[in-house]
């Protein structure tokens, strides 16, 4: 009884369907953030210093008041995560794209590794507090969606290979998987949204207010 419960729940059959996949894209992602974070160490002392300048010169802004308004802050965000799934969700179904779509999440993660390790590394325990008010609040939307597209988009792109090349016809409907891969990216864009209202909205404060401790 309870396999079919689980059969039915389309959560549970989406994952166990590309449970696989989830699990390579997850520590590919996974390989870039400690990849980020190895590279804060290889960075020179005037790069470091260069880059934590400029930092304490945003952090500066944030205490002053003197940030973008909330609603440019909401667009930009928005603007460049949905981009970047668009992207990706391109990719997946031009077949060519497969490696990219890795490449992508790969550099994703890199990012949010070296933006983590940065702060840790210049700012210690102030740093710490620093990036789980600006790093975590809206990335704990994004980076599922992220990776949530990225696994539709290796898993359309496979289908697609099978159907093309090695002409493996059994079970495949083209016109449903599109329909799932559409509404999959509505779901995401909508996910992306509240987090670009989080990062926009929220994160400002939340950084004033640390700022604040950690400049004490």
């Amino acid at each position: 009884m309870r396999k079919n419960q689980s059969f039915s729940n389309p959560i549970i059959r989406h994952v166990q369907e590309y449970s696989s996949i989830y699990s390579f894209i997850i520590v590919l992602f996974l390989m870039g953030v400690v990849f980020g974070a190895v590279i804060v160490n290889s960075l020179s002392f005037d790069q470091k210093d260069d880059l934590y300048y400029y930092l304490n010169q945003f952090f500066g802004q944030v205490s002053d008041g003197k940030v973008a308004a909330p609603s440019d802050l909401f667009r930009l965000s928005f603007l460049h995560n949905v981009k970047f799934l668009g992207l990706m969700w391109i990719l997946g179904i031009s077949i060519i794209g497969l490696p990219i779509i890795l490449i992508l999440l790969f550099i994703k993660g890199i990012v949010v590794g070296f933006s983590v390790g940065f702060l840790v590394n210049q700012m210690g325990w102030g740093g710490f507090l620093l990036s789980f008010v600006t790093v975590l609040p809206q990335n704990f939307f994004i980076i599922p969606m992220f990776i949530f597209i990225a696994v539709m988009a290796v898993g359309v792109s496979l289908k697609l290979i099978r159907k093309i090349f090695i002409k493996q016809n059994i079970g495949f409907h083209i016109f449903p998987m599109l329909a799932q891969y559409v509404i999959a990216f509505v779901f995401a864009v909508g996910i992306i949204s509240l987090a670009a209202g989080v990062e926009a909205y929220l994160s400002p404060t939340l950084m004033k207010s640390v700022m604040s401790y950690v400049n004490k």
